[in-house]
């Protein structure tokens, strides 16, 4: 089967990152990553179970943390940790974050891969107040370039910069203009150790298919290092499809440079 008929059977939750928490190590990057302190309001979309916004009160001194997820449960959960460690200073919001109010933010989490949710939260994340820093994982907001990078996590600035080109915006997530075999598999890694699980195996699996689509996006963008697929590529290729029925062939554009 084609890579995008395999997604579609995973759970839709896992494509979304909704029933994913972020481990506290990485929540504790992302933070430093973005420079959060005492001055800061700090928004998690989808918090989950709410530890990042312990952590930003706890260690990092901020000011007021407000947690948004649309998960009844998992809202609730949140909110029962949260009155037990009495932080005054953390709201939790069982709501849609297309229908949160964000105005007081300046630092806002965000992790969601639906397109049509990130097309509708740019419009929303481009009226806050000037300065404000929204972090993502992997890649920058659609049509933006970042204003800092520290792979798997991209900091955007209000107001946003426009990206002249997909071709620009990769190099600028990537800090170069020729990505090889090596990058693809380092940068994928970076990610599956952000996001990992308790099965090594799955995460060896996800920097696989990660570094795959790195390449490849790479390749048809014109950022590829040389004019052939390297090997790795192609053996990774070949076991995708050999042992678990997954093709990414087709998504190699044949008229790219």
């Amino acid at each position: 089967m084609k890579i995008e008929e395999y997604l579609k059977t995973l759970p839709e939750s896992i494509m979304t990152g909704e029933d994913v928490d972020l481990h506290d190590d990485t929540v504790r990057q992302i933070l430093e990553f973005a420079s959060v302190g005492k001055d800061d309001t700090f928004y998690h979309l989808g918090c989950g179970n709410g530890h990042s916004l312990q952590i930003a009160l706890s260690e990092f001194g901020v000011k007021k943390a407000v947690g948004v997820d649309y998960n009844e449960e998992r809202a609730a959960s949140a909110m029962r940790i949260i009155g037990e460690k009495r932080a005054s200073d953390c709201t939790i919001r069982c709501e849609n974050i297309l229908d949160s109010d964000l105005s007081d933010a300046t630092v806002v989490l965000f992790w969601f891969s639906d397109y049509s949710i990130l097309e509708k939260m740019i419009e929303r994340f481009s009226v806050l107040k000037k300065g404000c820093r929204i972090v993502t994982l992997w890649g920058p907001l659609p049509g933006t370039l970042p204003d800092r990078v520290e792979f798997p996590y991209v900091l955007n600035t209000v107001p946003f910069r426009k990206a002249p080109s997909l071709r620009e915006q990769a190099m600028a997530v990537f800090g170069t203009d020729c990505i090889d075999f090596v990058t693809a598999w380092e940068f994928a890694e970076r990610y599956s150790k952000a996001v990992a699980s308790k099965d090594a195996d799955h995460d060896r699996f996800l920097t696989i298919l990660q570094t795959l689509t790195i390449w490849i996006n790479a390749k048809n963008l014109g950022i590829a290092c040389g004019d052939e697929i390297p090997m790795p590529i192609r053996n990774y290729l070949g076991i995708l499809k050999t042992y678990f029925n997954i093709e990414m062939e087709h998504l190699l554009d044949q008229n790219s440079p």
